[in-house]
């Protein structure tokens, strides 16, 4: 019978999820993975992954198996609130003590400007209203990691805006965070128990997103995307200084123009 004290599992296997479980594997850790479909499932066992076939919108009828860990990771795209008050309703029968739980800095308003975890937020999103089913349920700690905009393999940002898309504002500063560093920050959540909290993942730099797109899609031998301009701009900039200072984090890309995708 396996230790579920030595078990991570890991909710939703795609672009982020899939190289973070052969990462956290290659450490030597014991992890389940989910997907949507038998076939997707049948894939990740030819990768010596064990694989479930979990859901969250359809019903879950045999979900327990996939929980019987000690740590939950949860990275699926799903915004529907009552398919996650359902998980949640699974996981208090399961022996998941930890819940890490992967958010977007789409939970800050886009004319909030330096935008912090402590930020009390004026509006109640559909996501914040996700993320507070887990923080505030007493079956488990959960810790939240607001990643910025996804950049790495097969998401080179000189390609965003390719084939006529224009940019809504230029002047708008632009938040990204690689791959690399998204799967980074969470192993060091979970190799240093920092539960219970609140992180914005985002690299250093915020240039324009005129200036930035254009240099980027410069790079790839792409042409210039083409800009507008407000006159009443607004923006956000996600400041990333609490997981520098609490857990002593060192972005692997801290400048989002030295990138490798």
């Amino acid at each position: 019978m396996s230790n579920e004290n030595s078990i991570i599992s890991i909710l939703g296997s795609g672009w982020l999820g899939l190289p973070l479980a052969k990462s956290l594997q290659q450490d030597g850790k014991n992890i389940r993975v989910s997907t949507r479909s038998q076939a997707k499932a049948k894939q990740l066992r030819e990768q010596n992954l064990k694989s479930y076939v979990v859901d969250i919108e359809n019903e879950l009828t045999d979900v327990l198996p996939f929980l019987q860990a000690e740590t939950l990771i949860i990275n699926i795209t799903s915004k529907q609130f009552t398919a996650y008050q359902t998980l949640v309703a699974e996981i208090e029968k399961s022996p998941i003590k930890h819940v890490l739980f992967v958010s977007s800095t789409s939970v800050y308003a886009n004319d909030q400007g330096w935008c912090k975890e402590s930020d009390t937020l004026t509006h109640e999103t559909n996501l914040r209203l996700i993320e507070k089913l887990f923080t505030d349920n007493p079956a488990f700690d959960c810790t939240v990691i607001r990643f910025a905009g996804l950049i790495g393999p097969k998401r080179h940002p000189g390609r965003f805006f390719a084939n006529g898309k224009s940019i809504k504002d230029g002047h708008a500063k632009v938040n990204l965070i690689h791959q690399l560093d998204c799967i980074k920050l969470m192993k060091t959540v979970i190799k240093q128990g920092a539960w219970g909290e609140t992180f914005n993942g985002c690299a250093d730099n915020h240039p324009s997103k005129s200036d930035y797109y254009s240099t980027m899609a410069k790079s790839l031998g792409y042409p210039e995307p083409n800009c507008q301009f407000s006159d009443n701009a607004v923006s956000k900039i996600v400041c990333n200084e609490k997981v520098k200072a609490q857990l002593n984090y060192q972005f692997i890309f801290p400048d989002i123009y030295k990138v490798i995708c």
